[in-house]
C-alpha cells in the first residue's frame, strides 16, 4: 500500500512544528493499517486558521462557528474514486484548525503533536466511513480506535 498525502497550510497565524507533516502522513498511513485498508490511496490535509475553519464550517455544515477539524470523504461504503493519473483511491480532504488545535493541546495537557495526530486520526476515521452523529456506540468504537492507533504511533494518553 502506497499512501499519498498532500498537506498544505493556508494559514500563516501559528508557525507548524518541525515534524509535522512527518507527523500527519503517519497517523494516515497507521490509520489506514489499523483498518485493514490495501489499496494504494491519497489524502489531503490542510491546515488553516479559526477564521477559515469557521468559513467553511458554515459554508458545508450549516454552522456559524468554527471547529477544530472537518472531513470530507471522497468515498461511501467503501467505495473510492481513483485518481486516473496515479491509481490511488481517493480518500478525502481534512481540514484542521491549528489555532484549535493549538487550544485543545493545552487544555487535554498532551500538546500540539499529539492533539494533531489526533485530528488526523479522527478524520481518518471518517473518511473511512466512521461516524459519531450520536453520543453512544459509534462514538465509542470511533475512541476506541482513536486511542489504538495513537498507541501504536508511541502517543499514548499517560496515566499520572
Amino acid at each position: 500500500m502506497k499512501v499519498k498525502v498532500n498537506i498544505t497550510s493556508s494559514q500563516n497565524k501559528i508557525k507548524l512544528p518541525v515534524g509535522t507533516k512527518l507527523l500527519v502522513r503517519k497517523s494516515c498511513i497507521a490509520t489506514l493499517v489499523e483498518e485493514g485498508f490495501c489499496d494504494d490511496a491519497e489524502v489531503e490535509v490542510t491546515f488553516v486558521d479559526d477564521e477559515q475553519i469557521k468559513e467553511y464550517n458554515n459554508e458545508y455544515r450549516n454552522i456559524d462557528k468554527s471547529t477544530d477539524v472537518l472531513s470530507f470523504p471522497l468515498g461511501e461504503n467503501g467505495a473510492y474514486d481513483t485518481n486516473p493519473e496515479t491509481n490511488n483511491k481517493m480518500l478525502g480532504d481534512i481540514v484542521i484548525s491549528v489555532e484549535h488545535a493549538v487550544a485543545q493541546g493545552e487544555l487535554y495537557g498532551h500538546g500540539l503533536r499529539r492533539e494533531i495526530a489526533y485530528l488526523t486520526v479522527h478524520s481518518m476515521l471518517h473518511l473511512l466511513g466512521y461516524d459519531h452523529v450520536d453520543e453512544g456506540i459509534e462514538k465509542a468504537k470511533m475512541r476506541e480506535k482513536e486511542e489504538a492507533i495513537l498507541t501504536n504511533l508511541g502517543l499514548a494518553i499517560t496515566k499520572v
